[in-house]
C-alpha cells in the first residue's frame, strides 16, 4: 500500500489495523481488495489527513457490522468534524450530534 496523497501513513496504518486489516493487507495492491476493504481505506485515508471537516458520504456501505462498531470507536476517539450522510438511521443517531433531514 503506497501514499500519494498527503497522508499520516502511520496514522492511516493504526486505522486499518482497528479495523481488523492484517499487515499482509499492507502488500496487496488495492485493487484486489474487497469493496468494504476499500470503503475501510477511503475511511482510514479520510482521517489521516489534516483537515477541519470532513465529508463522508454513505461511510457504511459494503460495511458488516463489527466493522461499523469498529469506525464508531474509532470516530468517538478522533472525534473529527464530520458531515455525513448516511441511511443507517442508527449509525447516525448514536454519532451525529445534530441532524438535517431534506
Amino acid at each position: 500500500m503506497h501514499f500519494k496523497q498527503d497522508v499520516d501513513e502511520t496514522l492511516c496504518k493504526t486505522i486499518l489495523r482497528k479495523l481488523d486489516f492484517s499487515r499482509e493487507l499492507f502488500e496487496v495492491d488495492v485493487e484486489n481488495y474487497s469493496d468494504g476493504q476499500k470503503k475501510k481505506v477511503l475511511i482510514a485515508v479520510s482521517l489521516s489527513k489534516p483537515a477541519h471537516l470532513f465529508v463522508w458520504d454513505e461511510p457504511l456501505n459494503y460495511i458488516d457490522v463489527i466493522s461499523r462498531m469498529q469506525i464508531e470507536e474509532i470516530i468517538e476517539e478522533s472525534k473529527p468534524t464530520l458531515l455525513f450522510v448516511e441511511h443507517d438511521r442508527r449509525f447516525v443517531e448514536d454519532i451525529a450530534n445534530k441532524i438535517v433531514q431534506l
